[in-house]
């Protein structure tokens, strides 16, 4: 008897099907980019779409840009319905992580990240959440020599959580598999966002499945499009 295995759409036209039906629920996800690749709008994209077509809850938590910040860029690409506030919860980390790292006491900031994102799992219920970003939470919370370890326990209390967690990287696609770039391994799955150059003049958008466990995946480039306030994948747009 086939498993049927229950989905998170990504809601960016083309690209589920790309990946199956989705995303696995309760997997942990990278999104993984250089800047510029539009990781942020790519995952607010989610878990806007996934509010607007379910009602689906989702917590994004930034520790980089303020909350303010993030929704007026959302806003100005035209993810700006009503009806999506009460099932969108942005938390400003930034603040918090400034204070914290004055203490030092390995540790503390990533203990406060998981008591904000258990404490909120039980009041709102959320089943989406997205950390921004993973560089800065493991910059905040001093990981050194044990990063690896660190990073899959870290990985494991957010699957037992029982939720679907994207975390955003600023790391190469081309880098993620390096020695150093432990979390590539440990996370369920990989999406990588690049800028392609085209001849001398052009960038293109691209979006890619690196890796996606329980799924059977495309594995190839795709070009990202956004237009009206979706995202969509296409075939590459050659030279």
């Amino acid at each position: 008897m086939v498993v049927q295995i229950e989905r998170v759409k990504t809601y960016i036209q083309n690209f589920d099907d790309v990946l199956g039906g989705g995303i696995p629920k309760g997997q942990v996800v990278l999104l993984t980019g250089t800047p510029g690749t539009m990781k942020s709008s790519v995952s607010y994209s989610i878990i806007y779409q996934n509010a607007l077509q379910n009602h689906t809850k989702s917590v994004y938590m930034t520790l980089e840009q303020s909350r303010e910040n993030l929704l007026q860029q959302m806003y100005a690409m035209g993810m700006d319905k009503e009806e999506v506030k009460e099932y969108v919860h942005i938390l400003d980390l930034g603040l918090i992580r400034k204070s914290l790292t004055q203490l030092s006491a390995k540790g503390t900031w990533l203990q406060v990240f998981k008591m904000y994102a258990e404490s909120l799992k039980h009041s709102l219920g959320y089943e989406i959440l997205v950390v921004d970003s993973l560089d800065v939470l493991e910059m905040a919370a001093q990981m050194g020599e044990n990063r690896r370890s660190e990073l899959f326990f870290l990985f494991e209390w957010l699957r037992n959580l029982g939720i679907t967690t994207f975390l955003l990287s600023e790391t190469s696609p081309d880098k993620m598999f390096e020695n150093k770039y432990d979390e590539g391994y440990l996370a369920d799955g990989v999406i990588s966002l690049k800028l392609h150059e085209l001849g001398e003049t052009d960038i293109q958008r691209r979006i890619r499945a690196v890796k996606l466990r329980s799924t059977n995946h495309k594995t190839g480039y795709f070009s990202l499009l956004f237009n009206d306030g979706v995202f969509r994948a296409t075939q590459v747009i050659t030279e």
